[in-house]
This record gives structure tokens, sequence and C-alpha cells, in this order.
């Protein structure tokens, strides 16, 4: 499946620069110790815009619900429908998910609860994104 293109803003970039590294990292707070993504100016608990920094997360997680994408809006993706999109919550938790197609997985047949594992896939602009694997 061709990715479409990533281009990171300010904001992003610290995030979209670590996956170019295969690192995945996550917003955090250093004043209250909080997880949050995707990024933000500031806070969402305390509000501070000071505390904020880039933490290097294990890249481990688990499969918690999926659906099946038989009619995408996106003309790139069109092409490959149906397929996964699974939530994935971080080993790290405090209710950080991220998305996935999960690459080597059948259509409708994934492993809710199961383990999964970040692993990095290149998009159309050569920019490199977070995906989750099952390990095999």
């Amino acid at each position: 499946m061709v990715k479409q293109g990533v281009i990171p803003d300010e904001l992003t970039k610290p995030f979209w620069d670590a996956a170019n590294e295969q690192r995945l990292v996550i917003q955090n707070c250093s004043v209250c110790d909080r997880l949050q993504n995707p990024p933000l100016p500031s806070c969402s608990q305390c509000g501070s815009s000071d505390g904020l920094e880039w933490k290097q997360m294990s890249g481990k997680g688990t499969i918690y619900n999926y659906c099946v994408v038989y009619d995408c809006p996106i003309a790139s993706l069109q092409e490959d429908q149906p397929f996964n999109l699974a939530v994935v919550m971080l080993d790290e938790d405090q209710g950080i998910q991220m998305y996935s197609h999960l690459p080597g997985v059948p259509v409708d047949d994934v492993p809710v609860g199961a383990a999964v594992e970040v692993v990095f896939e290149e998009t159309a602009n050569g920019q490199l994104v977070p995906e989750w694997k099952v390990p095999g």
C-alpha cells in the first residue's frame, strides 16, 4: 500500500524527524509527566508550554480494536481497498492511541488483543511513518 506523503509542520517536525531515524517519540509534559498525542502547543492536562519535550517510546503496543475500510475518500488508497485500520494502544499507555494498516495481516483477520511492534514504512515523498506489525 503506497502511503500518502507527509509534510511536517513546526509542531510535528520532531516526531517525523525521529520516524526518519526509525524511532517512535511522543510529546511529553515534564511538568505533569503526561504523554499526549497528537502533539499540541501546550499540555492538555496542566497547560504548560515550557515543559513539552519528546520522549522515546518502546515501540510496543497492543491492538485495541479495528475496522475494515471499504470506501476510502483518499484516491491514492482506493486501489488497496478493502484494508484494515487498527487502533493500537502503546505499552506506555496513558491512553495514547495510534492507528495502523497492520502490514501483513489479512483483511478482517485482525487479532484484537495481540501484541504489536512498530515498523517504519516509506511514503510517496520519502518520509517514514510508523505502522504496527504483529511479530511473527
